[in-house]
């Protein structure tokens, strides 16, 4: 009687082996799968047949041109519409939605495909969202009005000293407390407008962002102020894609702006709409 129980028990124990084995396989094969399907203009896209892409309101120079994300003028808008090309969407059948910055990465569902925002990819923010690989690594930059201590610094150090503002949830923040280290907290503001707002109102000495934003808030809306200079974001402050968590255009993205910088494209559309980043002098 022990026999046949024994040989029924290993009889059970093989079956349930070979079935979580399959298990693993179909695992493993729906990965490939996803990783397969990038099919030109057959994505699983949020409304068929159409990219949805985001961005905020207002969208500024050097990213977006006359803040009409749909022209294709701009870096984002122009890297957004080639990342579209080369997934199968041509500029018809791409579609332009508002996502506000700060929202764009907080956890849940999206009504995009991806957006472009200048969002930094960080470990914190890819917990609820997914990012492509990065299309843009940006130095941070500080403008203060010309008639100040702060226009006049020539290493962060001289900084320290200043009432320094930046916007809520950006890397600036952090790029501001780890490597200026100011004697006093930088004011937070929500938006980019505020910050630019209390800098015309000369409510505080300098202005923390990145260094394309830094040339523009400098060209049209404070002329009175000027890039006192550029450093490095801790870590890199690298731009990618922002994508719903898991989402199944992930990889496709990915592979669309590798191919992007593969064939020389992105480089060419880096130096046609960000070249002037390349000026403003080096603090350390």
């Amino acid at each position: 009687m022990k026999k046949p129980l024994l040989l029924t028990l290993l009889a059970a124990l093989l079956a349930f082996g070979l079935l979580a084995g399959c298990g693993e396989s179909d695992s493993d094969s729906g990965e490939e799968t996803t990783a397969a399907a990038c099919k030109p203009g057959q994505l699983p896209t949020e409304s068929e047949g159409v990219l949805t892409v985001a961005t905020d309101k207002p969208a500024y120079p050097p990213y977006f041109e006359d803040d009409e994300p749909a022209n294709g003028e701009g870096f984002e808008s122009a890297v957004a519409y080639a990342i579209a090309d080369r997934l199968g969407y041509p500029a018809a059948k791409v579609k332009w939605t508002i996502e506000p910055f700060n929202s764009s990465y907080a956890p849940g569902p999206k009504d995009f495909d991806f957006d472009v925002n200048q969002i930094s990819i960080t470990p914190v923010r890819a917990k609820a969202v997914d990012f492509s690989t990065p299309y843009y690594t940006a130095n941070q930059a500080v403008v203060a009005l010309k008639d100040s201590d702060a226009a006049q610094a020539t290493s962060l150090a001289d900084l320290q000293d200043a009432q320094i503002g930046v916007q809520v949830g950006t890397t600036s923040l952090s790029a501001v407390e780890e490597e200026i280290d100011p004697s006093s907290q930088p004011q937070v503001f929500n938006s980019s407008n505020d910050v630019v707002t209390a800098l015309k109102n000369e409510t505080i000495d300098a202005v923390v962002v990145d260094l394309p934003t830094a040339l523009y808030i400098t060209a049209a809306q404070v002329p009175s102020a000027t890039v006192a200079g550029q450093f490095p974001a801790p870590g890199g402050d690298r731009w990618g894609a922002l994508l719903a968590k898991d989402s199944p255009l992930t990889a496709c993205v990915s592979e669309a702006i590798d191919e992007l910088r593969a064939s020389g494209q992105l480089d060419r559309l880096t130096q046609r709409w960000m070249s002037q980043a390349a000026g403003a002098p080096l603090l350390r």
